[in-house]
């Protein structure tokens, strides 16, 4: 990628790809099977990191790279035209310190969410909102349809105060669009929660833990540190930058994760190159760094002085 300091050199953005189907060595021991660079002249390259980073990330892709035997199949991969949409659980899905008193409220708030964002149609919208919603307990309650499901999505509604609804406590409310599998790890690792009795866990946590929560796996609130920092590179947390942070991050033991509260608000796995840079920060934004080990403090401490420092780029 093109440096801050060669930008003006740059005519136009774009991307160059090499496959190593054999693999080469590529510094400390890692294999590369393919290679991308990018030239750009400003920030316009972060929405094409964030594509890149996505469809990366994504296990069964990065197989298919290294046996793509022409340049259209690999680009196809590589824009994403081969895979199927990814599962729909951020901010934008999160409705919480909802004023209600009734159940429907939920239904409707979570219904419009859904249609909102493209994955049901309107007769999932009418037997959300119209059907009663499945009793988990503990607060939780959960609805979905069979029929209208345009897309895998998820979204979350939780009242301010916990009410009553027929004699059952109501705090929350998950509503389901099911197009695929993808739901169900998140189904599981509700379920899991509410065996475990750690319902109040999602009950009481913000939007960032709350995605966390239902999103990644061995989380728990009761030994977590975090922290949060603004980013003030200038070009945001592209490759470079992002590849200081998650070198500081790997230098601890414990499980650091990454949220961007001033995007999606998924958290992503700290010791991901791919991950980090596929948040999309941009200067000024707020990251949220979640730690869980012996030397989580230590951890957090760490990260904050880098990003103080600039990240390799000066403060």
């Amino acid at each position: 990628m093109a440096p801050p300091i060669t930008r003006d050199q740059v005519l136009k953005t774009g991307v160059q790809v090499y496959q190593f189907p054999q693999g080469v060595l590529w510094g400390e021991g890692q294999v590369a099977y393919v290679a991308i660079g990018i030239a750009a002249s400003s920030d316009e390259h972060l929405g094409l990191l964030r594509q890149l980073t996505h469809v990366l990330s994504d296990d069964a892709v990065a197989e298919q790279l290294k046996s793509a035997t022409t340049a259209e199949e690999l680009r196809a991969l590589l824009m994403g035209e081969k895979q199927s949409e990814a599962l729909k659980l951020d901010n934008d899905m999160l409705t919480l310190d909802v004023v209600a008193s009734d159940l429907v409220t939920l239904q409707a708030l979570n219904a419009g969410r859904l249609k909102e964002a493209g994955a049901v149609d309107t007769t999932f919208v009418a037997h959300a909102i119209n059907d009663k919603p499945l009793n988990l307990g503990q607060g939780v309650w959960l609805n979905d349809c069979a029929e209208g499901n345009l897309r895998s999505a998820i979204a979350v509604s939780r009242a301010a105060t916990a009410f009553d609804t027929a004699g059952d406590t109501t705090a929350m409310l998950v509503t389901v669009s099911m197009a695929d599998e993808q739901p169900v790890e998140v189904l599981k690792r509700l379920s899991d929660l509410l065996l475990n009795k750690k319902a109040e866990q999602l009950l009481k946590a913000d939007a960032a833990t709350l995605l966390a929560l239902l999103t990644s796996d061995d989380v728990n609130t009761d030994e977590l540190l975090s922290a949060e920092f603004v980013v003030r590179n200038e070009h945001g947390l592209h490759a470079r930058p992002g590849t200081m942070l998650v070198n500081t991050i790997k230098q601890f033991n414990s499980d650091v994760t990454v949220t961007n509260l001033d995007g999606s608000g998924k958290p992503a796995n700290g010791r991901s190159l791919m991950k980090v840079v596929a948040l999309g920060v941009k200067k000024g934004h707020r990251l949220r760094f979640t730690a869980q080990g012996a030397d989580a403090e230590q951890a957090l401490k760490a990260i904050g002085d880098a990003i103080a420092a600039g990240l390799g780029e000066g403060a």
